[in-house]
């Protein structure tokens, strides 16, 4: 059965027409958003993490608050870039998020995409080594964080206190986390390496190569070499896989002020730089009447080959208008995917 999601950017802005003014404004705003598609039947509430920006960053206390608030709804993230983390420190804020939502975490985690600041993990505190890139200083960091919340020892006793000389492990620990781990492939060949790794795979609204055919069949191209290579690794459980897609249903004078002029020009792919070396494919926005939205999803091969659809929200208009545009998906749109509450 299809799950489907929200996936918040968290911005936030004091411009004219924000409703996302601070800070605090899209967190709490954030919290409330959660409850409120956990109440429609929503499966997932997630969220983006950048630094540097006046967006949501640390994602953990968040995660606490909504496991806190709400009571059946998966939270999780969309990414975090693990350049920026202590995988230890890391291990232990994500076991506590996860019991207090009682293990409805579904951590998206990924090597990151450009950011605002010039390789700002290094003002974190984290350089790769000699002859390493960034991507490598992820996927360590990702190791030794699954290691941890796996219940690895990663230090050793204090004889003194403890009378024994043994490995300790992170705590608290909390069961099941370590299969609740996705990794954000922005490509077919990491898409195959999420799956020899064993992590959930967690595909976006682009993709950092392009072979010339449409988004959604480049996606399901990389969906289906992730199974074929999770098959041949050997592992015993079903993996999980998620896309997100831009749906923005129109029905309402307020919906086709905010997005009736790009319902033409967001209606294709698009093809450009993600930065200067880097040429992706950009998938379309879904932007008119939910009929015709409902129709087009419906034959979206990547829809169709995932389990889960994380919605991207535009979080700056506020809590009731995403209300709206989540209620319309659900009652109008979702439905043509094989989704149904989940009350």
């Amino acid at each position: 059965m299809t799950r489907i999601g929200f996936l918040s950017f968290g911005h936030w802005h004091p411009g004219p027409g924000s409703r996302t003014r601070t800070g605090g404004d899209a967190l709490l705003q954030s919290i409330d958003l959660a409850v409120a598609a956990e109440e429609l039947g929503v499966d997932g509430a997630f969220f983006r993490v950048h630094h540097f920006a006046r967006q949501l960053a640390s994602p953990f206390p968040l995660l606490a608050a909504v496991g806190a608030k709400t009571s059946r709804i998966e939270i999780g993230t969309g990414v975090i870039d693990m350049r920026y983390e202590n995988p230890l420190y890391m291990a232990e804020d994500a076991g506590a998020a996860d019991l207090i939502s009682a293990g409805r975490l579904q951590l998206g985690v990924s090597r990151g995409s450009p950011e605002t600041a010039v390789n700002g993990y290094e003002a974190f505190g984290y350089v790769p080594g000699d002859g390493e890139t960034d991507t490598d200083l992820a996927h360590q960091h990702t190791a030794v964080f699954r290691e941890a919340i796996a219940g690895a020892g990663m230090a050793r006793s204090n004889t003194l206190m403890t009378g024994v000389d043994q490995p300790l492990a992170i705590q608290p620990q909390s069961p099941g986390l370590s299969e609740r781990i996705w990794w954000g492939a922005g490509s077919r060949a990491t898409a195959v390496w999420t799956a020899q790794q064993g992590m959930n795979l967690m595909s976006s609204t682009l993709l950092t190569e392009d072979t010339g055919v449409p988004f959604d069949e480049l996606q399901s191209e990389q969906i289906a070499m992730f199974r074929s290579a999770w098959a041949e690794a050997g592992w015993k459980r079903e993996p999980r896989v998620s896309v997100s897609r831009s749906v923005l249903p129109i029905v309402t004078d307020e919906d086709r002020a905010y997005f009736g002029r790009r319902e033409a020009a967001d209606s294709r792919d698009q093809v450009g730089y993600l930065d200067a070396n880097t040429l992706a494919r950009f998938g379309r926005s879904f932007i008119g009447e939910p009929d015709v939205i409902a129709a087009e999803l419906a034959k979206d091969a990547a829809v169709q080959a995932a389990d889960t659809v994380l919605l991207t929200v535009p979080n700056q208009l506020g809590v009731e208008y995403n209300t709206h545009l989540l209620e319309t998906i659900t009652k109008h749109v979702a439905p043509a995917i094989g989704w149904s509450p989940n009350l």
